[in-house]
């Protein structure tokens, strides 16, 4: 569904909602924020690197019952990610959301209910591979059931896996996207917090 009140100014209000996990986010926020204010392109036109720096949305979905994270082998980037994908021209990215979520898993997903509709992390990563850029991405978190049947893109992942929040995972950038270790730990501590003032 495209913007009617400015895509820029849109994912600059989302970019800005963010609260820092650390210094590294902080410093990804100012960048992101600097490159979305210079009128530099935001959306990927051309696949896969063109523009060579470019917005993608991640999806974290969150089965809070049992603590746990879906994530999927990713073919290309041949390491476990967040489910997501690129943000289309003039889309906005909860609606990349959305759409990324029918197209690669086959489910409609609805935002976590206390962490709600605004990005809840973000980075800045340099892509691995033939056509390496940059992807600049907002992490959301959603609501997940490890019952739920889904069916994943096979074009896209060679599986998918829950990860417990609370099992001794090495999160290590060989494995996993390189920024999953903090994201985990950001959201591992939010849960407490959330349900702490419940």
């Amino acid at each position: 569904m495209p913007l009617t009140h400015g895509p820029r100014l849109v994912i600059e209000d989302l970019t800005s909602r963010v609260s820092p996990l650390d210094a590294r986010e902080r410093q990804d926020q100012a960048e992101i924020l600097r490159w979305i204010r210079s009128g530099s392109p935001l959306f990927r036109t051309v696949p896969p690197m063109t523009p060579p720096q470019h917005l993608a949305v991640y999806f974290a979905l969150l089965d809070e019952a049992s603590r746990a994270l879906m994530l999927v082998d990713h073919v290309k980037a041949g390491c476990w990610l967040l489910p997501g994908g690129h943000v289309d021209d003039g889309e906005d990215p909860r609606t990349t959301v959305v759409r990324e979520a029918q197209e690669e898993l086959g489910i409609d997903v609805r935002f976590h209910e206390r962490l709600g509709e605004s990005p809840f992390f973000l980075s800045m990563t340099q892509t691995r591979g033939l056509h390496s850029h940059t992807d600049v991405t907002l992490w959301f978190v959603v609501h997940g059931d490890r019952a739920e049947v889904m069916t994943p893109d096979p074009g896209e992942f060679r599986g998918t896996g829950w990860f417990g929040l609370d099992e001794p995972v090495d999160w290590s950038a060989s494995h996993f996207d390189p920024h999953m270790a903090r994201f985990v730990a950001k959201l591992s501590a939010a849960l407490v917090t959330n349900t702490s003032a419940c």
